[in-house]
């Protein structure tokens, strides 16, 4: 598990995942809710990382356009929210963050090109500490 209860970036997930659960359990304001604070981290990864270019900022940007993209889905295909619920909570509780993945295959943000070994190291790889990346030792 990856609890990292003195990172601030965990707590915003942590409490995203909480919102988008009530919002699957029927607070229609819990979706909302998560998509204001998901806004308020990208502004202050924005402001913490002095670049919108930066990794953090790019993975917090994708994931906020899919939460307004479901959000702007008809109500019939609600069901949708329950992928960023358990990918948010996936990332809380296990540190494995698909948004990050996904944004790592950006043209900016590799260095090699597309092959089905990097694909599988992109995506089956166990989570790190730090970025996907640039891992921490």
């Amino acid at each position: 598990m990856f609890i990292e209860y003195r990172s601030l970036s965990w707590w915003y997930w942590l409490v995203i995942a909480v919102f988008l659960t009530a919002g699957m359990s029927g607070w229609a304001f819990g979706f909302l809710s998560a998509i204001g604070l998901a806004a308020l981290q990208l502004i202050h990864f924005a402001i913490s990382k002095r670049s919108i270019t930066a990794f953090p900022f790019q993975v917090r940007l994708g994931y906020l356009l899919v939460l307004l993209l479901f959000f702007a889905l008809p109500e019939n295909l609600g069901w949708l929210f329950w992928l960023p619920t358990i990918g948010t909570w996936a990332t809380a509780l296990f540190g494995y963050c698909m948004m990050a993945r996904i944004v790592s295959l950006l043209p900016w943000n590799r260095k090699e090109a597309f092959s089905l070994g990097f694909l599988k190291r992109a995506f089956l790889s166990a989570p790190t500490r730090g970025n996907i990346l640039f891992p921490s030792a």
